[in-house]
């Protein structure tokens, strides 16, 4: 059921397709049910797509398009922005970032860095958070986090790397069914030309120096060669982009790469442990 919140969270965007939506309904004299009809979707969900208490899903926009866009092709620029939308907001501003970027480096410690992620992963790791969020809320983070996979096929495309602690790869969420997929989608990532997926072994501090510590990072080198770090902690985005910082954390992240098992040493431990049976 659509929340009476939504409205309230809801951005300019999904604001403006949804007044978009209802004028190009009543220019072609269609009514909610009329309309939910012809691109597969109930009345009710017409009418909370219109008072924004279920902003448009991507593929909803796909139909609004299709049906009542008279090729003016305003549905489909709006999808990207509602996408944006949907992201937490610690998280918005660094996505367009991403969405541009010639290269993304991220070392994860917990869990798949989000841009891997399958939707079955994805759905378990958002549904099992706290607080937890509700069904339609997590359908909405799950749809945008998905979306960012556009970025492996992208032309150009950027090249990006991937750092993961051993750890990450021994998490289960939902099922360990769930996970074996993820391992086996991560492998399959990780011989696209332009990634490379890397593992930090669990047993790397026992070496003497362990350059993971301080926890997880992503950085972006944009189309405009801006160098940028972004970082979470407890829900907290942080952004950084002052050079004396961000080359501080650049070297960080290179001790840690260089301390990671090496590419083909790494993908035959994700294939091993995907074919584990528990």
């Amino acid at each position: 059921m659509a929340r009476a919140e939504n409205k309230v969270e809801a951005g300019g965007t999904a604001h403006m397709v949804a007044a978009m939506s209802k004028a190009f309904r009543e220019q072609h004299q269609l009514t909610q049910e009329e309309l939910g009809r012809q691109i597969g979707y109930t009345a009710s969900a017409i009418s909370a797509m219109e008072t924004c208490a279920q902003p448009a899903s991507d593929k909803m926009l796909v139909k609004l398009e299709e049906v009542i866009g008279g090729g003016f092709g305003l549905f489909e620029k709006a999808r990207w922005f509602v996408l944006l939308e949907k992201y937490p907001m610690r998280f918005r501003g660094f996505s367009e970032m991403e969405a541009g970027a010639v290269t993304i480096s991220s070392y994860e410690t917990l869990v798949v860095d989000g841009l891997f992620q399958t939707e079955a992963y994805a759905r378990a790791l958002i549904g099992g958070g706290y607080p937890p969020v509700s069904e339609e809320k997590r359908e909405e983070l799950v749809e945008a986090r998905l979306a960012r996979r556009q970025l492996f096929n992208q032309n150009p495309a950027p090249m990006i790397e991937l750092i993961l602690e051993e750890g990450v790869l021994r998490r289960p969420f939902g099922s360990w069914e769930i996970m074996r997929e993820q391992l086996r989608s991560l492998a399959e990532d990780s011989r696209r030309d332009n990634v490379c997926v890397q593992v930090l072994p669990m047993d790397r501090g026992l070496r003497g120096t362990y350059a993971g510590a301080r926890g997880a990072m992503k950085l972006v080198v944009t189309r405009e060669h801006d160098h940028v770090v972004y970082m979470e902690i407890e829900d907290q985005g942080i952004l950084v982009s002052e050079p004396p910082q961000v080359s501080q954390l650049a070297h960080r992240y290179a001790k840690i790469r260089a301390q990671a098992l090496s590419p083909d040493e790494s993908l035959l431990l994700i294939e091993h442990l995907a074919g584990e049976e528990r």
